[in-house]
């Protein structure tokens, strides 16, 4: 006898292959408490054929089994899609429903419409071609309906619906629909939201939800369901757009086969045609479009192709494909409007990974030019952005990306921001306009370089970049190390935490944001100076671990020695040498690490001193030796 599951899996399969031709809407609910979302969303599964939640678990459980091409998998790439955020490590409360008519298929993302919930709202709205926005026909144009209506603007959504519900509690009264319809069409002005559809309707009682109401003889436009059944999607629009085709691998099973596989973005492509591969700006002319079902003559936005071309290009992961008339820009400078999604804010200067289609590079925020007030839709003087705040950024990555506004393409355009030591994702964000300085500035070669310089000093140059607590012995130990240095003939500098806050640094305060900024500046001093062949020691209690890993970055391997002053908090509290442990108690100081403030632990330095058991000329003296283990000191 057959397994439950096995049956339901088998009628989905059916399902899905019955329906597989029929082009997929996505679409978002929102709207304020108690406005009907849900009975909306319960009418429409009501009145059309609808896949049931435990089918849906048995979907999830078995979608590998069903194949992986073309839409008949769209709704198990979802679950699947959903089942990858949750590993990252972000809760998302979004309902996603799938449903059909004889016309289309639906798959509608009901999201929580509270403030806290702003990334539930942009998770569900960001694949999404229609908005469908709930009014309380009693209550009219709310704060709420405001931030909604600025979010789907936001995520780019371009058709809206503003579903005027509940119209059986004010007596289908015209006057009422009417004054809302004017309120709402002054305020969507400012947003630039032109597309818009106003539906009188009652989603408990039926009206204009699939047939025409008989309580609404003055309104003459369309029912919801035939607007969603005929309204333009987004893949339509994308087709006619310049051709792309982001990367996602390359294939290549034999010698005689090199493909180069992803979804096409936006755009038509034939065989034949010239195309181009940005950012390296290599040309070649597609050879044949390859899919499962065979060879293809053209291929449109929203299909999954892998393409082989003419020549032998050099073509990587993250590369986009596109036509050689109207190609991406690239560019590594950017400014951006970025919503934060985790717990821990957003720091200026903090460095993370940046993934745009399938590339994935390092990124560091630099200045946050404004928080958007989403109620209000003020913009707001800010310098980190906390849980579910959204604002403009500008955006500074290693190597250059091939992008598009996300206004014109929103695969190329949008990006996710990924935290490098969990891995969560903890940020989403839509790309601008590339900064005038990424194109203007570049590198200048020069002929003496570090290696010449390092040369000529006889040395291995370096970052001895001491951290720990206040009181916990770097500068003293850095001090004592230098003069050691200096006597074997070793060019140095001492980059001292107090001294820094004299001159290059004294525009910055304690806050989370300015200790960040700090070491940003720090970190970038020590990689001229590692340039310049020398030996640098930094004594700064640089508490973060992000920060000290961005420090690190910047250097080739080898050259960045973390040295952990490994002084217990009530020991470093004791010495107090300059008396500010007395002042954070006292709630004089604010910020202060190990009382008001955060100090991370190194998990693994290149060299931990112990001053609990170590004088100060003993510890330098334990450097010295540790650098000769390393390499970096001749043995003598």
């Amino acid at each position: 006898m057959a397994h439950v599951s096995d049956l339901i899996a088998t009628d989905i399969s059916a399902y899905l292959k019955s329906h597989e031709h029929k082009s997929l809407l996505r679409f978002i609910t929102c709207g304020s408490v108690d406005d009907g979302k849900s009975t909306l969303i319960g009418r429409l599964l009501y009145e059309s054929k609808m896949l049931f939640e435990d089918q849906l678990e048995a979907l999830e459980a078995d979608s590998k089994k069903m194949g992986t091409q073309g839409e008949q998998l769209d709704f198990a790439l979802l679950v699947d899609g959903l089942t990858a955020e949750r590993e990252q490590g972000i809760t998302i409360d979004v309902a996603y429903r799938f449903f059909s008519t004889d016309v289309r298929k639906f798959i509608v993302a009901d999201t929580p419409g509270h403030e806290q919930y702003t990334r539930n709202m942009v998770t569900g709205a960001s694949t999404a071609d229609v908005a469908v926005l709930m009014v309380d026909a009693r209550k009219g144009i709310l704060t709420q309906t405001r931030r909604h209506s600025f979010l789907v603007s936001l995520i780019g959504i371009r058709n809206v619906i503003v579903a005027i519900n509940k119209m059986d509690l004010v007596d289908y009264s015209e006057k009422t629909y009417n004054s809302i319809c004017e309120d709402y069409a002054t305020f969507a002005r400012k947003l630039g939201i032109e597309n818009i559809t106003y539906i009188p309707m009652s989603a408990f009682k039926g009206d204009n939800i699939t047939e025409p109401s008989d309580n609404t003889p003055w309104y003459h436009g369309p029912t919801l369901m035939a607007f969603l059944e005929t309204v333009q999607i987004d893949e339509e629009r994308l087709q006619k757009k310049p051709f792309r085709l982001p990367v996602q691998w390359v294939n290549r099973p034999n010698l005689d086969f090199r493909g180069f596989a992803g979804t096409i973005s936006s755009g038509v492509i034939k065989a034949g045609d010239p195309i181009r591969v940005a950012p390296s700006g290599r040309t070649s002319k597609v050879a044949r479009i390859v899919t499962a079902d065979g060879d293809l003559e053209h291929a449109v936005a929203g299909q999954s192709v892998t393409l082989t071309l003419a020549d032998e290009v050099d073509i990587s992961r993250g590369d986009v494909l596109s036509g050689t008339d109207a190609p991406p820009e690239c560019a590594d400078q950017f400014e951006a409007t970025i919503v934060w999604m985790h717990d821990d804010a957003l720091l200026p200067g903090r460095g993370y990974l940046l993934k745009l289609g399938a590339r994935t590079v390092n990124a560091q925020i630099g200045e946050v030019k404004y928080q958007v007030d989403v109620n209000s839709m003020e913009h707001l003087a800010a310098k980190q952005l906390s849980l579910n705040a959204i604002g403009v950024c500008t955006v500074s990555l290693d190597r250059q990306v091939a992008f598009d506004p996300y206004t014109e393409n929103r695969d190329t355009g949008g990006f996710i921001l990924i935290d490098r030591m969990t891995n969560n994702t903890v940020g989403a964000g839509m790309l601008h306009f590339a900064l005038r300085r990424s194109q203007n500035i570049h590198l200048q070669h020069v002929d003496v370089d570090k290696a010449a310089r390092s040369a000529l000093k006889g040395q291995k140059a370096c970052v001895l970049w001491f951290t720990g607590f206040s009181g916990a012995g770097k500068s003293a130990i850095a001090n004592a190390l230098e003069k050691r240095l200096a006597s074997m003939g070793r060019h140095t500098y001492l980059l001292d935490g107090d001294n820094v806050r004299h001159g290059l640094n004294k525009d910055l305060g304690f806050t989370d944001a300015d200790r960040v900024e700090n070491i940003r500046r720090v970190g970038e001093v020590c990689k001229l100076m590692v340039d310049a062949g020398l030996i640098v020691l930094t004594a700064f209690i640089s508490p973060f671990k992000a920060e000290r890993r961005m420090a690190r970055g910047l250097l080739a391997d080898g050259e960045f020695v973390e040295v952990y002053i490994d002084t217990p908090l009530e020991i470093a509290e004791q010495r107090d040498p300059k008396g500010l442990y007395k002042k954070a108690r006292r709630g004089e100081l604010e910020h202060f690490t190990g009382i008001s403030s955060p100090y991370e632990v190194p998990e693994d330095p290149e060299i931990r001193i112990d001053t609990t058991q170590l004088s100060i000329d003993d510890a330098a003296d334990a450097v010295i030796n540790a650098l000769r283990e390393k390499g970096v000191l001749p043995n003598l």
